[in-house]
């Protein structure tokens, strides 16, 4: 293990702080946080964990010299809201800080690897392989996806992705994102939904070709994304690779889950989907692992069912977080 220090940006948020939360358990507790706190409680996601320095994302950005004899950067600090319009400052936050972190740490030798997103797929039509060959051909369907779509395409031009690593997260759920408020993943959501009304609302099908809850996505939990991210800390590969489960599941499967978990009968009621979801919406995600699996990534991943009863009853019931657990695992 070397001692250089490893940077995790967005290291208070979800999957940031559960990279943090393995990288504990691994033996490293030489990581500077780079983050922005917010009004949000993601404060509390660091609590339990050990890291020698907390660095404001702005201040960081501004004195990354100091940072040049660093063994890695997980960059996860990024605005993912799928719904957020203000385009500005996304392609200031999600581009132009990717973009100057990636060239530091291109220049510097550090070793860096960045989120991106299942969402530069857009609806599908074009595929969901991982490679970079064809990226002009994706759509992303929101300006989340595009500032992360955008990313990729300067890398790929650039030849950076020889040496530097994308991870194209799909659906990522599990402990540690209470603080996303409506980008809270189902799970999340159905949890308080179910113990405070007994009922769980899914959106009614707004396309012809899926049945209501039989449409779905790749919902991967954050323990196996975190063991995808972390693969890459000791190799030297560089490209995009897909961080899911390699599965769909409806949201009719991932509401009986849900409820299993909590011992309860099935009761779902079927609502509109709002308008303004309506032309952007994804009905069909499944990530193809065949690059990371090529990579040597060999680690089996949860099934959804079992992931969900590890998230629901040894997270969401005790209300705890990743580190603070006892009985998960």
């Amino acid at each position: 293990m070397s001692n250089k220090q490893i940077i995790v940006t967005g290291g208070a948020g979800f999957i940031g702080s559960a990279i943090v939360w393995r990288l504990n358990q691994l033996g490293y507790d030489d990581i500077l946080i780079v983050d922005r706190m917010d009004e949000t409680d993601k404060w509390k996601n660091l609590v339990p964990l050990s890291f020698a320095d907390y660095v404001d994302a702005d201040d960081f950005i501004e004195d990354l010299g100091d940072f040049s004899q660093s063994k890695a950067i997980f960059h996860l600090g990024a605005c993912s809201s799928t719904t957020e319009t203000d385009s500005d400052y996304m392609f200031r936050n999600n581009f132009e800080y990717t973009r100057d972190l990636a060239e530091f740490a291109v220049a510097n030798g550090v070793r860096f690897i960045y989120a991106s997103s299942a969402a530069t797929y857009g609806d599908g039509s074009n595929g969901m392989l991982d490679g970079y060959e064809d990226l002009g051909k994706l759509r992303p369907l929101n300006v989340y996806g595009y500032s992360k779509h955008i990313f990729d395409q300067y890398a790929a031009r650039n030849s950076m992705l020889d040496t530097i690593v994308g991870l194209k997260y799909f659906n990522v759920f599990g402990p540690n994102e209470d603080h996303k408020g409506d980008m809270r993943s189902l799970v999340n959501k159905a949890y308080e939904q179910i113990r405070e009304t007994g009922k769980l609302q899914l959106f009614r099908s707004a396309n012809s070709a899926y049945a209501d809850g039989e449409f779905g996505r790749d919902f991967v939990y954050v323990k196996d994304a975190v063991d995808m991210t972390l693969h890459f800390l000791d190799n030297s590969l560089g490209g995009l690779f897909n961080v899911g489960s390699g599965k769909m599941n409806t949201w009719n499967a991932l509401a009986d889950a849900i409820f299993a978990a909590l011992g309860r009968e099935r009761q779902v009621e079927f609502i509109d989907m709002p308008e303004h979801l309506r032309d952007r919406y994804q009905y069909h995600t499944q990530a193809d692992l065949t690059r990371i699996r090529a990579a040597e990534f060999n680690n089996d991943v949860f099934e959804l069912d079992v992931a969900v009863a590890d998230y629901v009853q040894n997270y969401l019931v005790p209300g705890k977080k990743l580190g603070d657990e006892s009985t998960a695992g």
